[in-house]
């Protein structure tokens, strides 16, 4: 199959490779003439384990390759994929489609003969509706079906997880459609990656509902945390003994700062604002949205609690700062309202993070920015654990209590067990735990 997927980001350019590993020849698309430069070049522009070497092996190969025109690459294409960005819309919190519906009037003008257009991008309900009326309004001859198919990759497992899905969701009633897409699929059936056919509208939502359901299970035990922290329970002990019933599940009950991410909060405020515009409240949703909102600001509070109430004049190490390891997204990350909150309440801040810093430089420009953790760690008067990078799950506690002003740990991400903190002397806060310290 001939595959034009359009925009290099990260669900364009890892879904891209992929497809070409199966043995498909695909062409990305990217307007950034600079982009497409860099990627011919060779360098990746996002930080994912894996995909540089997927993408050098695929482009030896002559499976895959990169371009600015996008009318050759459709015209050639059984199956164009839309998998530009759909930002929140300032202001209402919902989907900006300026990018998807500017691809399909381009998509429109150059497609010839039959072909798969396949929204990729995460868009409300009844956008491929939408999409289909612009490419057919630009071309009233354009043989084209319009098909929807969600993304489910998480950052920094994303090559794995497109290998071998939990599902794959297409979103078409056109036979035609239905074959090319089970075509461009067919080599996950040796994996037995389950084909999930639904209707349009149905595989949009999926989307949006499996991205709150899981925003929902993060903010309901970061909830529960912060009772267990009340009443002296363990709120990863909580945690196992809810997630071993299988009708719950263990995943997603990490307690921690609270989630970000490119997925999740745009999606629950894009899930909020299409509800509204259905005249339906969803209540659950509304509340998640907020509590993680309220959580993250409330962390740089919880680390001034710890450091004796007052950060005034005090240096604070910040150890990771992207919203999750094996990534260098800062979107919506943890880290940021907590630095700012460190900041505001007259705090020094140093920061560490193994892939994130160039990003992050961008969203908090008036921090110091360390080479390793324990430079970053030097003469601070409390560390903060933000993201749980494996880099930060064995350091050595020895050299880490020597090289602080004052022995203060705040662990956001419940990296560390408390014993072993206190036995080092160290004072340390955990995310739903039972405080420990000398």
């Amino acid at each position: 199959m001939r595959i034009a997927m359009i925009g290099t980001g990260y669900v364009g350019l890892v879904s891209g490779a992929c497809f070409a590993d199966f043995g498909h020849n695909v062409t990305c698309v990217d307007k950034d003439a600079e982009k497409i430069a860099s990627l011919e070049r060779g360098e990746i522009p996002i930080f994912e384990p894996g995909l540089d070497t997927l993408v050098e092996t695929n482009v030896k190969a002559k499976r895959l390759d990169f371009t600015t025109d996008l009318s050759v690459s459709v015209a050639e294409a059984d199956a164009v994929f839309i998998a530009v960005g759909t930002p929140s819309r300032r202001g209402d919190g919902h989907a900006d489609l300026t990018y998807v519906y500017a691809a399909a009037r381009e998509i429109a003008r150059a497609v010839s003969g039959f072909t798969v257009v396949v929204n990729k991008s995460t868009v409300p309900v009844g956008t491929g509706d939408e999409v289909e009326r612009v490419i057919r309004e630009t071309n009233p001859s354009a043989d084209v079906v319009v098909a929807s198919n969600p993304e489910f990759l998480r950052e920094g497992a994303a090559i794995r997880d497109f290998k071998f899905p939990d599902r794959i969701v297409i979103g078409t009633s056109d036979e035609r459609g239905r074959k090319v897409l089970a075509e461009i699929y067919r080599p996950l059936s040796l994996n037995q990656g389950p084909l999930m056919f639904t209707a349009r509208r149905t595989a949009e939502l999926i989307k949006y509902a499996a991205n709150a359901f899981l925003a929902t299970k993060i903010t309901f035990i970061n909830e529960i945390a912060d009772l267990s922290e009340k009443v002296g329970a363990d709120v990863q002990e909580v945690a196992r003994g809810i997630g071993l019933d299988n009708r719950i599940g263990s995943k997603f009950l990490h307690a921690g700062p609270g989630y970000g991410g490119s997925c999740f909060p745009k999606d629950t405020r894009a899930l909020i604002k299409i509800a509204q515009d259905y005249d339906v409240q969803l209540r659950i949703v509304e509340a998640v949205l907020g509590v993680n909102d309220n959580r993250k600001r409330a962390m740089a509070r919880k680390v001034a609690a710890a450091a004796g109430g007052s950060l005034r004049g005090k240096t604070i190490a910040v150890l990771g700062l992207t919203f999750k390891p094996d990534t260098d997204d800062m979107r919506e990350a943890p880290s940021i309202p907590l630095v700012t909150g460190l900041l505001d309440m007259g705090a020094k801040v140093r920061a560490h993070d193994p892939a994130g810093m160039e990003q992050a430089r961008k969203e908090l420009p008036d921090i110091e920015y360390c080479e390793d953790p324990y430079t970053c760690a030097k003469g601070a008067d409390a560390m903060v654990l933000v993201t749980e990078w494996v880099q930060y799950r064995a350091m050595d506690l020895e050299r880490l209590r020597r090289e602080m002003a004052q022995p203060v740990v705040v662990d956001l991400r419940n990296i560390y067990r408390p014993e072993e903190m206190a036995a080092h002397g160290f004072v340390y806060e955990s995310v739903g735990r039972p405080s420990k310290g000398k």
